[in-house]
């Protein structure tokens, strides 16, 4: 993987957090904190555009048959099963 250097200009108060975050021993270095920074940033954009799928789908498939109680009904029932 090729690195790319760059520069960033932060508040102090971010950068009092950055080095809090080195100091608690979470991290080793300013660019660790800020790759998982991003690769956290990364992950939830991903899970927002999932979730966002599945409800268009949702919404495309229309209404279903089953009634609100059939639905609790199943979920209790799958509750049980996985407890």
């Amino acid at each position: 993987m090729t690195t790319i250097r760059k520069t960033i200009t932060l508040t102090g108060a971010q950068n009092d957090w950055i080095k809090a975050q080195i100091d608690s021993g979470a991290y080793t270095n300013d660019s660790e904190v800020l790759r998982d920074l991003i690769r956290k940033a990364q992950q939830e954009r991903a899970d927002i555009e999932a979730v966002r799928a599945a409800l268009i789908e949702g919404e495309r498939s229309g209404l279903g048959a089953r009634s609100p109680e059939d639905i609790r009904a199943a979920v209790k029932a799958r509750i049980s099963r996985n407890a």
